[in-house]
């Protein structure tokens, strides 16, 4: 996602991306040069805890903030991609809780670097992340979230000689065209982050992944310290319960919503536990636990342009999951609706080119007949529908195709159900900003 929008001087994305066509092009040369010429502001910051994997990375890093947030630290963040607008990317830290970059110094960050880059060739994911760096340099704080982009050790964050602590959330198959199509392949690109001597705080994995990832941390002489081995996080009476060898903490259940969200939220508890950079109290722990934000992940959509034109009385749910594990754990939360208000359940789906529409389609299967695909307005590269609606026959799934989310909400409001039915919008992270920005719900 590429547009800095609404910002002042809309010509600076433009003139950045054409310094390298091509979108994605892995390597951490390009930026060693240009932090180089920015007087290598990563040498600058507080403590950054560097968080790579295939899902759940980012609510990793949302739950890592609130924590330390609650806890009274100023923290730095860096993710991405972002959902509305770029400033989503950059999060200030200040006391009492960060802010997202406003408009004017992040066009003057950009500025700077553009400058200093001198018009050498540069992807656009990489003059992002060196204005990270060098917007955190400029602004003190305790600590710093980066989270990876694409792989880990060819990724532009990688450039950070010593993290407090290299973080390795579940590995899946996704990207394959730049990461290789085999889990092995795949978990090698994600062990790239560990670090000489830096603890690796990584959650439960695949046996193949797993094995890349011990045999790098031993290579590296990290210390590693596994979900399920060094540390434990299960659910007791619908709360957060963790354990590892300084003792137990008996949390709230995460606010986010999934099962899958004790699994970050304890990969987070286990980041900070693992570390000596933070004091951090069982309270803060709590308070992070349950404040934790991130949009578009199983997200609850109030009311709004794009939710009022949906059936009255429905639910309406975002989810940005584009991959097979992803549409395995967004199924599990439906089941989890399922089995409190059962209701009929409509997917809107829309993906991008690249992704395996059946395998990730295949995990709604049991729980819904009734998909409606959907375009992704204004983004190159994405699925055409009459793919996407084949590969949900394929499933022997009832599918039909709308122009628009708008055009799918209106159509199922005028269905016939029992109940107001419950209605999943997925498949792409462009899809769900769109959905975002269109109902006036962008994230803050």
């Amino acid at each position: 996602m590429s547009d800095l929008s609404p910002v002042p001087r809309d010509d600076l994305i433009a003139r950045l991306s054409n310094l390298h066509p091509a979108r994605i092009d892995l390597g951490i040369e390009r930026m060693q040069r240009l932090l180089q010429r920015l007087d290598h502001p990563e040498r600058k910051l507080p403590p950054v805890i560097h968080v790579a994997g295939t899902n759940g990375k980012g609510s990793t890093v949302a739950y890592l903030r609130a924590i330390l947030e609650a806890a009274g630290y100023r923290v730095h963040a860096f993710t991405s991609p972002y959902l509305v607008r770029l400033n989503e990317c950059y999060r200030l830290g200040r006391t009492g809780g960060g802010v997202l970059v406003d408009d004017e110094e992040l066009v003057a960050t950009l500025e700077r670097c553009e400058s200093a880059n001198a018009g050498e060739p540069i992807t656009l994911f990489e003059i992002e992340t060196a204005a990270a760096f060098d917007l955190f340099a400029r602004h003190p704080a305790d600590a710093v979230l980066l989270e990876v982009g694409l792989g880990g050790r060819l990724d532009a964050t990688n450039v950070i000689d010593r993290p407090a602590a290299s973080v390795i959330s579940p590995v899946s198959i996704d990207h394959s065209e730049f990461l290789g199509n085999s889990l092995p392949s795949i978990a090698t690109e994600k062990a790239g982050i560990i670090k000489r001597g830096v603890p690796v705080i990584c959650a439960e994995q695949a046996g193949e992944a797993m094995a890349v990832i011990e045999a790098q941390a031993r290579r590296m002489q990290a210390p590693l310290h596994v979900a399920g081995e060094g540390w434990h996080v299960g659910i007791e009476h619908g709360r957060l319960v963790y354990q590892d060898d300084r003792g137990l903490l008996d949390l709230a259940a995460p606010r986010l919503f999934g099962r899958h969200q004790f699994d970050n939220a304890g990969l987070a508890v286990a980041t900070l536990r693992g570390i000596d950079a933070f004091e951090i109290e069982p309270s803060a722990f709590e308070a992070g636990v349950t404040n934790a934000e991130w949009p578009a992940r199983m997200q609850r959509l109030g009311p709004g342009p794009l939710v009022d034109q949906g059936p009255v009385g429905g639910e309406i749910w975002l989810d940005g999951g584009h991959n097979a594990e992803g549409g395995r754990v967004a199924a599990a939360g439906l089941g989890d609706l399922e089995e409190r208000v059962s209701r009929p359940l409509v997917v809107i789906v829309g993906m991008m080119a690249n992704k395996d529409a059946g395998g990730f389609l295949a995990n709604f299967a049991g729980l819904t007949r009734h998909i409606i695909a959907v375009p992704i307005p204004d983004r190159e590269g994405a699925m055409p529908l009459d793919r996407l609606t084949q590969a949900a026959r394929g499933l022997g799934m009832r599918v039909e195709s709308a122009d628009s989310v708008g055009a799918a909400l209106r159509a199922v409001a005028k269905l016939a159900y029992e109940m107001p039915p419950r209605i999943l919008i997925t498949g792409s992270l462009y899809l769900a900003g769109h959905v975002l920005s269109a109902n006036g719900t962008p994230p803050t």
